[in-house]
């Protein structure tokens, strides 16, 4: 505390981010991070930006990286937000469509930068209890709201819905802006992306930290129709006029624009994450269906926390969430086969 302080600071309670640490022949599994690395088209164009020039000041409309990014959607590059990593992308979201007399809904067990958000910027908001299956059912928002944000897959359960589903969501509010967080479609769900074009209500964010291995450059983005795109625009031009950098911008774009290396990795995280499902399950973990490039998993004999203070001791770094439903539960990142070899030697030891 310090008397110097804004009377909100006091109240705020940061989201906190997965633990980064520094130790020797470590397995780091907890963050969500792709284990294959970017492009190297990316890698070569960060390269030429940065011998280019960086004492210009880059495109304040990323105009490069939006037509890329509209280009591979079918949209149209004005129909295209981007942001410093989808973070920053929602918290304009949250500022420029969310913030309603009526609350903003959400899931009581997701993502938990949004409740933060809320208390940033002073939104009234819902939890929306997931079902004792950690499913979202979607007939449980039908009910008066501002907004609603859902993540699809939700995190950190990684089960997904089906574009059908979502699309009834819109459709059954029209009247209010739906934001979905697609942060892991890329590994197994279905875009909404293509609803835009149908519904002025609706607004899908992306980001490149995890199909696209660009999580340490941050670069997020978002898309719907041109008026909320205005929205999201007014609010960051209000804030930060450059929020990418000319090195972001030119990474980003090489890796919207090369498929291939997309494809050929994200493919190989689905294949490993079936196995480590497979292997875990055989070992009696319960295994939610994930459609992420993590599991979420528990072992009825074992304690989450327990499992987790285990496996670092054997340099293996999962996610625990100390938070009431999920406290025994682990989310683990899919890694490449020989890291998730090391964590099913590892818990064989434990369990």
């Amino acid at each position: 505390m310090s008397k110097f302080w804004s009377p909100i600071v006091a109240t705020l309670k940061p989201y906190v981010a997965g633990e980064q640490p520094r130790i020797q022949n470590l397995t780091k599994l907890n963050t969500n991070e792709n284990p294959y690395g970017p492009s190297p088209k990316a890698i070569a164009a960060m390269r030429g930006a940065v011998a280019d020039s960086l004492k210009l000041y880059p495109d304040p409309g990323a105009l490069a990286l939006r037509q890329s990014i509209a280009r591979f959607y079918g949209v149209e590059a004005d129909e295209v937000f981007v942001g410093n990593g989808s973070d920053e992308v929602l918290a304009h979201a949250f500022v420029a469509l969310l913030k309603h007399e009526k609350p903003l809904l959400y899931p009581d067990i997701t993502y938990s930068f949004y409740p933060t958000y809320c208390r940033l910027f002073g939104i009234t908001s819902e939890e929306v209890p997931l079902k004792d299956d950690f499913t979202i059912d979607l007939a449980d928002y039908d009910r008066p709201a501002g907004a609603i944000i859902l993540p699809n897959p939700n995190a950190p359960t990684g089960i997904g819905l089906p574009l059908a589903a979502i699309e009834r969501l819109v459709a059954a509010h029209p009247d209010q802006p739906v934001v979905i967080d697609e942060a892991y479609i890329d590994f197994g769900g279905e875009s909404a992306i293509p609803l835009t074009k149908k519904y002025d209500n609706l607004l899908v964010v992306h980001t490149l930290s995890k199909s696209r291995s660009l999580a340490g450059l941050r670069v997020g983005y978002a898309i719907g129709q041109r008026p909320l795109i205005d929205a999201l625009e007014r609010v960051k031009d209000s804030f930060n006029s450059y929020p990418l950098d000319r090195v972001a911008q030119a990474g980003a774009t090489a890796a919207i624009d090369d498929r291939a290396w997309f494809d050929e990795t994200r493919g190989k995280v689905i294949e490993s994450r079936e196995r480590v499902a497979g292997a875990l399950r055989q070992r009696g973990f319960e295994v939610l269906p994930s459609q992420a490039n993590f599991v979420f998993a528990r072992h009825p004999d074992h304690s989450g926390e327990a499992l987790a203070k285990s496996l670092r001791e054997r340099a293996v770094l999962v996610r625990h969430f100390a938070k009431p439903r999920i406290s025994d539960f682990l989310r683990i990142t899919i890694g490449t086969p020989e890291e998730c070899d090391r964590l099913v030697a590892a818990l064989e030891e434990i369990v």
